[in-house]
């Protein structure tokens, strides 16, 4: 046997020893095919993307051990939650309306709580975003608590870092998680300023070497700012100047963030906490002015924190989405960047729209990658053919994560409706029951489409077969993009 018998003799015995690790480590039957087409078909290449990618080294073992901790973490702040928790979720049933199942679902089989009296303020793009954040920040007088996925070393971060650092030398606690994927930005010299001043910086997964690291996969694509445990910033709006549309700025940005004053702080806080002991192994000492979020005097919004990744149980943001749109009687407007639903998504707008809800998606004309672009626009024939309507923006990039159903309820957060939000990343929505936040962002988003393109059904299925073939490729890789 000469050598290249030989050594397709071991290739072929590695590809069927990885086929059977796909086959009994994948949950998905959609990502288990994808995996094994690209094991089978790119030869060493699909391979060597499921050992770095693929096998969930970090989720067996690193993930598997923050839920014993956040567990503990849980324990511990158990009886402030439940005060909050049980006393709403049994006064607000009439305010749920038709939406009480998902409330029950995420609060009884999640722990997720219901809270009440909370003042919410949608802030659109980062020319409203910024200015309140750095007033609110200016404002602190015990503590700052700060997780971001991207914080650019730009004219904005370095405004933000300013301030982080006198506060800390006023003796403000500062605490700042980072992505490390992300934020490549944050430089030593960034984090040397930040840590000399009194700040505590740390990355949420230090990533040493990119090629091979495996726990890219899972991002922290979470975007927090807790001030005082009682006001909380949350939405898509990263730290950078793109998000801001300055004149000399060539693309328009378009995105949506909220702030809130209230008791929905107290799970943001919560998340902060079990991210900050899993960066540090370090569980700051719990203190009542952490947890200072009390019903607003002016405020009347019902607010519910929803957070998934890969160290959940369930995936629930995604559960959440579902429940939403089953639930909907007359319209569901959603607005996302990068849409690759999987099945339980499509499948759940397709039954909404038959039903003769109003369905209405709006995505990028152009997303800002064509691998990822191609994948969204495999979806849109079947969606259209049960009748949702799709809105290409043109404007600039929407970036904007809401969904809105029937004009009282809505969800606003970080979480793309894509696969790897539902189950890979650390992501963190907000579900408000309220009826003027859903008008307002039901308004915002009929203003996008005005800028936007929708797409003619039949002049979609008519184009040709050689310009399809492309998004069809890109389907079947979309499981594990």
């Amino acid at each position: 046997m000469n050598w290249f018998a030989l050594l397709a003799v071991l290739y072929a015995m590695v590809v069927i020893f990885v086929c059977l690790r796909i086959i009994y480590d994948t949950r998905s039957s959609t990502k288990t095919l994808a995996y094994l087409l690209l094991t089978i078909f790119l030869p060493v290449g699909g391979v060597l993307f499921y050992l770095i990618f693929g096998i969930n080294y970090w989720k067996l073992k690193k993930y598997n051990k923050k839920c014993i901790e956040d567990e503990k973490i849980f324990e511990e702040l158990k009886k402030e939650w439940r005060i909050h928790s049980n006393e709403n979720v049994q006064t607000a049933n009439c305010e749920l309306g038709d939406h009480k199942e998902i409330a029950t679902m995420l609060e009884e089989e999640l722990r997720t709580p219901v809270t009440k009296a909370n003042k919410v303020k949608l802030l659109i793009n980062g020319e409203e975003k910024f200015p309140e954040v750095l007033r609110v920040l200016r404002e602190a007088r015990h503590h700052i608590h700060i997780e971001y996925y991207i914080f650019e070393n730009d004219n904005i971060g370095r405004e933000i870092e300013n301030v982080l650092v006198e506060k800390a030398k006023e003796g403000i606690e500062v605490r700042f998680i980072y992505d490390d994927f992300g934020s490549p930005n944050i430089n030593k010299k960034m984090e040397a300023r930040l840590k000399s001043a009194g700040v505590e910086v740390y990355p949420f997964q230090k990533v040493v070497f990119y090629l091979l690291a495996n726990r890219l996969n899972y991002r922290n694509h979470r975007k927090i700012i807790i001030v005082d445990g009682a006001t909380a910033f949350t939405g898509g709006i990263n730290v950078s100047d793109r998000y801001i549309n300055n004149k000399s700025q060539q693309i328009f940005w378009r995105d949506t963030h909220i702030r809130i004053d209230g008791p929905g702080v107290f799970y943001l806080q919560y998340l902060f906490f079990t991210d900050w002991n899993f960066c540090t192994g370090k569980m700051p000492k719990p203190h009542k002015k952490h947890f200072a979020g009390r019903k607003s005097d002016n405020g009347n919004a019902i607010a519910q924190v929803v957070a998934s990744g890969p160290d959940a149980g369930h995936p629930t943001i995604l559960f959440s989405a579902l429940q939403a749109i089953s639930l909907a009687k007359k319209e569901i407007l959603i607005t996302t960047p990068y849409f690759i639903p999987g099945d339980s998504i499509t499948d759940a707008l397709k039954i909404a729209a038959l039903s003769g809800v109003s369905v209405k998606l709006l995505v990028p004309g152009k997303s800002d990658s064509r691998l990822v672009n191609a994948a969204c626009k495999s979806y849109y024939s079947e969606l259209m053919t049960a009748g949702v309507e799709v809105y290409l923006y043109r404007k600039g990039f929407v970036h904007s994560k809401t969904l809105v159903a029937d004009n009282n309820l809505s969800m606003i957060g970080t979480a793309n409706m894509d696969v790897r939000s539902f189950e890979l990343n650390f992501e963190v929505n907000v579900i408000l029951y309220d009826e003027d936040i859903s008008k307002q962002l039901r308004s915002i988003f009929f203003k996008d489409i005005a800028n936007a393109e929708k797409i003619n059904a039949r002049q979609w299925e008519e184009r040709s077969a050689f310009k399809q073939l492309p998004e069809k490729l890109a389907r079947l890789l979309s499981p594990v993009m």
